[in-house]
């Protein structure tokens, strides 16, 4: 395998602090040194590496953009820098790290009481408990509105009852944050449901052809009892889950740059020592460098403005049709990158030896996940239009 050597076409690290290039050289060492080593066995194995939990955390990743708690209070562009070399180590990686922050710990952080707080957020920053989001059901994706999953009230209690599916680090949590439609209402409320309960269930799914380094599960919840004080007290109504979506959503953004970057990067290295037709290298072809301009103009294009939709959110202007532009354009970008850098390599490109189809197939989920492309094709229709698409 090449070493990578950066993607910087148009002087991109000018505009990075002194710490904010310290944040991300960090996360390129941790990745370079700890997780690409491993990462092609456990694609194979469709295993992650647990063992990583507690060297992420003692570098600080767990809740990094969160202020307090032991968390890092990193800005938005730090926290995406990390987000990004996570990934170009491979999706799973940036997932298994983004769910436990941007998601779980964000909603507690967001929404939770200070008794919650305090439980939760310091133990999840070291690592010492895990938390997943359970919020889509077998029959209900981008639509989560319908969902059927209910919690009753009993006295003191709630009894929840219902399936989630898709559920990245379902089996591996210790805690997870569950919507749940009121028996009395119908409203969507956001609980805590430790998952050492009687009647709590996880159940990782088999035979993925993507993101097979991430543990992802389904969860039964079988009149699962939980005390009143395990409500989420502000996490009322959908636009509470969507907001915690919307906040983990830049980190993919920003994931998908590394991905492209780390495809990018096998196919330009490859091309250069590739010889065909003679003792020239593939790369002094045309069409192998119209490839290579395209992917590196791309990927140049999303840096910039993905930096300047983190540089907006620390201001508090980022808006989530902002968001969804960035997730839909750049995961596309990202998955066609891939495509293309796998073409580069001809037959090589299928195999482990590269990085590059392994990338392949995990954008292809990422370019599903947490908002579909349609989807957010659609959010981007209603805003410019001022008529929605779909109801």
């Amino acid at each position: 395998m090449f070493p990578f050597r950066g993607v910087d076409f148009m002087r991109f690290d000018s505009l990075l602090s002194e710490e904010e290039l310290l944040v991300r050289r960090t996360a390129r060492q941790f990745v370079e040194d700890r997780f690409i080593p491993v990462i092609t066995r456990h694609f194979q194995e469709g295993t992650f590496p647990t063992e990583l939990t507690r060297p992420i955390a003692n570098l600080g990743f767990f809740g990094a953009n969160l202020d307090g708690y032991g968390c890092a209070g990193l800005s938005e562009v730090e926290y995406g820098l990390v987000m990004q070399e996570l990934e170009r180590g491979d999706t799973a990686l940036r997932s298994f790290v983004s769910v436990q922050s941007s998601l779980t710990m964000f909603a507690i952080h967001s929404y939770g009481s200070d008794e919650q707080k305090d439980r939760w957020l310091p133990a999840m920053q070291r690592g010492e408990a895990m938390g997943c989001f359970a919020l889509t059901e077998p029959n209900f994706g981008s639509n989560p509105s319908g969902m059927l999953t209910r919690a009753v009230r009993d006295g003191d209690s709630y009894v929840v009852n219902g399936e989630k599916t898709w559920i990245t680090n379902g089996s591996l949590a210790d805690v997870a944050v569950v919507w749940a439609k009121l028996d009395a209402s119908d409203k969507i409320q956001g609980f805590l449901v430790e998952t050492d309960r009687p009647g709590f269930s996880a159940v990782d799914l088999h035979n993925k052809l993507s993101m097979r380094a991430s543990t992802t599960s389904s969860i039964g919840l079988s009149n699962v009892r939980i005390p009143a004080s395990n409500t989420l007290p502000s996490a009322r109504g959908l636009k509470a889950a969507l907001g915690c979506l919307t906040n983990a959503r830049l980190g993919i953004a920003w994931g998908t740059i590394g991905a492209a970057m780390a495809c990018y990067d096998c196919a330009r290295q490859y091309t250069i020592l590739r010889k065909q037709f003679g003792d020239r290298p593939i790369a002094s072809h045309q069409l192998v460098q119209a490839e290579l301009a395209w992917m590196i103009t791309e990927i140049t294009k999303a840096q910039f403005v993905t930096l300047h939709a983190s540089r907006l959110k620390d201001a508090g202007q980022l808006s989530h049709v902002h968001v969804s532009m960035i997730k839909r354009s750049n995961a596309e970008m990202a998955l066609e990158v891939a495509r293309r850098a796998r073409d580069l390599l001809g037959a090589n490109g299928i195999t482990d030896e590269y990085p590059i189809f392994r990338h392949m197939c995990n954008l292809e989920t990422v370019k599903t996940y947490e908002g579909t492309h349609n989807i957010h094709t659609l959010v981007l229709g209603a805003h410019v239009t001022g008529i929605p698409a779909f109801t």
